[in-house]
C-alpha cells in the first residue's frame, strides 16, 4: 500500500513538474523566442488581456482596423486567447493573397475544425489537406454554370412563395400599429422570413427535398437542421464550459449538456432521413446507367454522385456516401445562412436608402415580362433571369452590399510550418537589443494563427477611398486603382475569400440573391422599422438596437406596391 502511495506521489509530482515546465516555457520562454512578438502591435492591459473583442465587434472593428494600419502598419502583431498567444493580423495585400493561396501551409485551426465537424461533418468546411482536394473534386461539377443554370427556376418559384406569404399576411393582418397604418404596409421580420426561404431553396437545389419552411415548420429534418444550426450559434456564447469542452470532447459524453444533445438528436434524424434520399438517389442514378439513359436529377445530390462515379475519376480519388452526406450538411449550413444574410442586409440598406431602393427597382421593373411572374414556363424563367444577371445597377448594389457587410467577418487560419511571408511594404521588426530593423518579408512560425479581416480588408478606406465605409453602390463604375490589385474570389473583395478554399457556391449565392431581390423589390417597399445594428456570431447578423437577447432580426416595414400590367 506504502509503495502504491508512494508511486501515485511520484507520478503527481511528475505531472505537476511536467505542466510547470511547460507553463514555465509558453509564459517566459516562448515569447523570447516568437518570431512574431518582434512585429509592432498595441499593448494589452493586463497579463491575460487580448484583442479578440476589439477585432470582432463589428460595430467598432473598423475603427480598430485603421488605428491598428495607423500605429503599426499593415502586419500587426495582436493577442490572441492565452497570454502566450501571438496572432499575425494582416491587411497587407501581398501577405493575405501568400496565406489564403498556400492553404496547405495555413488550415484552420483544429478547434474551428472540431467545431465544425462535430455539427455538420468533415465536408468542405471542416477538411484539410487531400480530403479536402479530393471532395473539391468530386464537387465542382457540380456548380457548373450549367448547373447552376438549371437551378434558376428553384430559385424564382420559391421567391414567389415568399411573396405570396407576405402578401397574405399583410392582407390578413388586424390590429396593425398607427405606424403601420400610415405606412400601409406590415413590419416584417425580413430576416426571419428570407431565413426559411433561403432552407427551401438549398433544400430543393442541394437534394431536391421539399422542406417547406414558408409554409410550415414541422418538417422534422428541417427541424433537426434548424435546431442545430441555432445550437452552432448559440455556443458561441464562449463559457468556460463551452471552451472545455471544446478543448476537452470527452467532458460532453461525460457530462452532456443541451448543445451536445440537441446536435446528438439532430443527427440521428439527419443520417436516418438524409442518408435514405443519398440511397435513393443512388439507385435512380443505377437504373438509369442500366436502361442506358442519364440520370436528369439537377440536384446538387444527384450532380456530386454522378461525378462521383465519372469514368475519368480514378477509384482512389472517388469520396464515401458519408462524405457525400457530410457535404450536403456543409452547402446547407454554409448556403442557406450566408445567402439569407445578404439579401436581408440588402433590403435593409435599400430601407435605409430609399433613393438607392427607387433607383434599382425602375431598372428591376425594366425587364418585367408582360404576362404575369406565374404564367411564366421554365425556358421563360431562364431568359428573365437573363436579364436580371445583366442588370448594372443590380451588379452594383449587391457588390456594395457584399462588400459593406460581408456575412463572414473574419476568418482564422494557423501555419502547420515555419514560413516567410512576404510584405507589399516594409516591416519594422523590433530586435532583443533594442534596434528596430527594415524588411519586406517576416517569418511565420509553426503553430501560430493568422486572423484574416474580411471585412477590414472590404472596408479599408486607404484602398476604397475616404467614402470607404459609406454605401456607394455607384462606386463600382469608377473604382480607384488600388482596388484592381486586392485580391479576392469576387471583385477584388475577400466575401467569398481567395484561393483553393475560395467559396464553391459563389455563383448559385449570386442567382439566389439576385432572383429573391428582383421579386420582393418588385412587389415591395421596404422602410426602415427599428434602428439595427451588426452582431458578429458565427457570421454577421442583424439585431434591433438594445435588444440582443431577442436574437438576430431584421423588422422593416413591408409594402405592397400596386403592380402594372404583372401579378
Amino acid at each position: 500500500m506504502h509503495s502504491l502511495t508512494l508511486a501515485f506521489s511520484t507520478l503527481l509530482a511528475a505531472v505537476v513538474a511536467a505542466t510547470c515546465s511547460y507553463l514555465f516555457y509558453l509564459l517566459v520562454i516562448w515569447p523570447r523566442r516568437n518570431p512574431l512578438s518582434r512585429l509592432p502591435g498595441p499593448p494589452v492591459r493586463n497579463f491575460f488581456g487580448n484583442h479578440l473583442a476589439a477585432v470582432l465587434d463589428p460595430s467598432r472593428s473598423p475603427r480598430v482596423h485603421e488605428k491598428f494600419v495607423k500605429d503599426y502598419g499593415r502586419n500587426v502583431r495582436i493577442r490572441g486567447l492565452f497570454p502566450w498567444e501571438e496572432r499575425l493580423f494582416t491587411l497587407d495585400p501581398i501577405s493575405l493573397s501568400h496565406i489564403l493561396k498556400h492553404s496547405t501551409i495555413y488550415e484552420k485551426p483544429w478547434q474551428s475544425r472540431a467545431l465544425i465537424s462535430s455539427m455538420i461533418g468533415v465536408g468542405m468546411l471542416a477538411a484539410e489537406g487531400q480530403v479536402h482536394k479530393r471532395q473539391r473534386r468530386v464537387a465542382t461539377p457540380a456548380f457548373s454554370i450549367q448547373n447552376m443554370r438549371a437551378l434558376v427556376p428553384v430559385t424564382f418559384k420559391t421567391g414567389m412563395a415568399l411573396r405570396d406569404k407576405w402578401m397574405s399576411l399583410i392582407s390578413s393582418a388586424q390590429d396593425l400599429s398607427d405606424d403601420e397604418k400610415a405606412c400601409g404596409g406590415m413590419k416584417l421580420d425580413v430576416c426571419h422570413w428570407v431565413s426559411r426561404a433561403t432552407f427551401d431553396v438549398i433544400g430543393l437545389a442541394g437534394f431536391d427535398y421539399h422542406f417547406n419552411a414558408i409554409h410550415d415548420q414541422s418538417n422534422e429534418l428541417f427541424m433537426a437542421y434548424k435546431d442545430m444550426f441555432e445550437t452552432a450559434i448559440s455556443q458561441q456564447k464562449g463559457s468556460l464550459w463551452d471552451l472545455l469542452a471544446l478543448y476537452f470532447p470527452i467532458l460532453d459524453k461525460i457530462w452532456p449538456g443541451e448543445r451536445y444533445l440537441v446536435v446528438k438528436r439532430s443527427h440521428e434524424v439527419i443520417n436516418r432521413v438524409a442518408g435514405r434520399l443519398i440511397q435513393e438517389k443512388k439507385r435512380k442514378i443505377e437504373e438509369a446507367e442500366k436502361s442506358g439513359s442519364v440520370y436528369a436529377g439537377k440536384d446538387l445530390l444527384s450532380a456530386l454522385l454522378k461525378s462521383n462515379i465519372a469514368i475519368d475519376l480514378p477509384p482512389d480519388q472517388r469520396i464515401s456516401d458519408e462524405d457525400i452526406l457530410n457535404n450536403i450538411n456543409t452547402f446547407l449550413f454554409a448556403g442557406s445562412d450566408t445567402s439569407s444574410l445578404t439579401v436581408t442586409w440588402l433590403l435593409y440598406l435599400l430601407a435605409k436608402y430609399p433613393d438607392v431602393q427607387e433607383r434599382l427597382r425602375t431598372e428591376l421593373r425594366s425587364v418585367t415580362p408582360a404576362v404575369p411572374l406565374e404564367s411564366l414556363t421554365q425556358d421563360e424563367i431562364a431568359s428573365l433571369y437573363a436579364a436580371i444577371a445583366e442588370l448594372p445597377y443590380l451588379e452594383n448594389v449587391l457588390k456594395e452590399t457584399l462588400r459593406l457587410i460581408p456575412p463572414v467577418h473574419s476568418s482564422i487560419r494557423v501555419a502547420t510550418q515555419d514560413d516567410v511571408v512576404p510584405t507589399s511594404t516594409p516591416v519594422k521588426l523590433h530586435n532583443p537589443d533594442g534596434t528596430v530593423e527594415e524588411v519586406d518579408s517576416f517569418v511565420m512560425p509553426r503553430g501560430s494563427c493568422v486572423h484574416v479581416p474580411i471585412e477590414a480588408f472590404n472596408l479599408d478606406r486607404e484602398v476604397w477611398g475616404p467614402d470607404g465605409w459609406a454605401f456607394n453602390p455607384d462606386r463600382w463604375d469608377n473604382l480607384p486603382e488600388a482596388v484592381k490589385a486586392q485580391p479576392g474570389l469576387y471583385n477584388n473583395m475577400l466575401t467569398f475569400s481567395a484561393g483553393p478554399r475560395s467559396c464553391i457556391g459563389v455563383k448559385f449565392s449570386i442567382i439566389e440573391i439576385k432572383m429573391f431581390t428582383y421579386i420582393l423589390l418588385t412587389h415591395f417597399k421596404f422602410a426602415v422599422a427599428d434602428p439595427v445594428g451588426k452582431a458578429n456570431v458565427v457570421l454577421t447578423r442583424p439585431y434591433v438596437m438594445d435588444k440582443h437577447r431577442e436574437g438576430s432580426q431584421c423588422p422593416l416595414f413591408v409594402i405592397p406596391l400596386k403592380q402594372e400590367g404583372s401579378a
